[in-house]
C-alpha cells in the first residue's frame, strides 16, 4: 500500500500505455500534416488540439497519480478514471479525427492492405452494428460496479486491466456510433440522438443508486484508514456518484443538444427545400 505522502509521487508510466499513446500520436500527425497539404480547411489546428487533448486525458487517467489514488483510496477517484479514459477521452479523439481526416489517420502503407482485407471490413461492420455495441457498453457499465467485481478488479491487477481494457473498448465503440467520425451512417441522426439519451439515463441511474446507497458499496475503499481529502466512506462514494453525473452531462449531455440542434436544422432545411417558389 502507498504511503499517504507518496501518493503525489505515484506516476506508473507503463511503458504499454506510453507507446500506444505515441503511436497514437504518430498516426494522427501523420494524417494531419498529409491533408494539410492537400486541403488545410479539412485538418484545421483546432483537430489537432482536440486528438491532444482526448490523449492527455487517457494519460492522466492511467498513468498519473489518480490511477494510485483510485486503486487504494477514493472511490472517487476510481469513478474521475473511469469517465476520462472511457468516454472524455475517446470523445475528445473521435471528434477531432471526424471526416477525411479518419481517412488519413493512418499510413497508406498500412490503410490500403488493411481496407483490401474483406475478413477485417465485415469484422468491423459486424462489430459497430448498434444491437452489438449497445448491449456491450451497457454490460460494460453495469457489470464493473456490482460490488464483488469491483472488488475483484482493485484486487488484482488483471482484472483491473481487464475492467480498463474493457471500459476503453466499449466507450470507443459507442462514441464511434454517436460522432460517427468516418461518416458511414450506421445510425440515422435520431438514432444517434437515442443513443446519446439512453447512455445519459443509464449513467444517471446508476449514479443515483451510488449516490442514495445508505452504506458505502465497497468494502475496500470503506476499510481504508486513510481517509485522502478527508472524505468518510460514504461521502467519497456521493462525491464518486457527483463526479459521473457532471461528467456525463457535459459529455454525453452536450451532445445530445449538438444533435438535437443539428436535426432541427436540417428539419428547416428541408422543409424550406419543400415550399414551392
Amino acid at each position: 500500500m502507498l504511503a499517504h505522502q507518496s501518493v503525489q509521487f505515484a506516476w506508473s508510466l507503463d511503458p504499454l500505455v506510453c507507446a500506444l499513446a505515441f503511436a497514437a500520436l504518430a498516426c494522427f500527425l501523420q494524417g494531419f500534416v498529409r491533408l494539410r497539404r492537400r486541403r488545410a480547411s479539412l485538418a484545421p489546428w483546432s483537430r489537432l488540439v482536440l486528438f491532444g487533448a482526448g490523449v492527455a486525458v487517457v494519460l492522466v487517467g492511467l498513468v498519473s497519480p489518480l490511477d494510485a489514488i483510485a486503486e487504494e483510496y477514493l472511490q472517487s477517484a476510481h469513478m474521475l478514471q473511469h469517465v476520462l479514459i472511457a468516454d472524455l477521452g475517446v470523445a475528445l479523439a473521435l471528434v477531432a479525427v471526424r471526416g477525411p481526416l479518419a481517412v488519413f489517420f493512418l499510413p497508406p502503407a498500412l490503410l490500403v492492405p488493411l481496407a483490401r482485407s474483406r475478413t477485417l471490413r465485415r469484422g468491423l461492420s459486424a462489430v459497430l452494428r448498434p444491437r452489438v455495441v449497445l448491449p456491450c457498453w451497457l454490460l460494460a457499465v453495469i457489470v464493473w460496479h456490482v460490488p464483488a467485481l469491483y472488488e475483484a478488479a482493485l484486487a488484482r491487477p488483471t482484472v483491473h486491466v481487464l475492467e480498463h481494457l474493457s471500459f476503453v473498448l466499449a466507450g470507443s465503440l459507442v462514441w464511434t456510433l454517436i460522432v460517427d467520425p468516418a461518416r458511414h451512417l450506421r445510425l440515422s441522426l435520431h438514432g444517434r440522438i437515442a443513443v446519446t439519451a439512453l447512455l445519459f439515463w443509464t449513467s444517471q441511474v446508476l449514479a443515483y443508486v451510488t449516490a442514495l446507497a445508505s452504506a458505502p458499496l465497497y468494502g475496500r475503499y470503506a476499510e481504508q484508514p486513510e481517509r485522502l481529502l478527508g472524505f468518510s466512506p460514504l461521502g467519497d462514494q456521493r462525491v464518486a456518484a457527483v463526479l459521473m453525473m457532471v461528467e456525463q452531462t457535459l459529455t454525453v449531455g452536450v451532445a445530445f443538444v449538438l444533435l438535437v440542434r443539428a436535426s432541427r436544422a436540417r428539419s428547416r432545411t428541408q422543409a424550406g427545400a419543400a415550399v414551392p417558389a
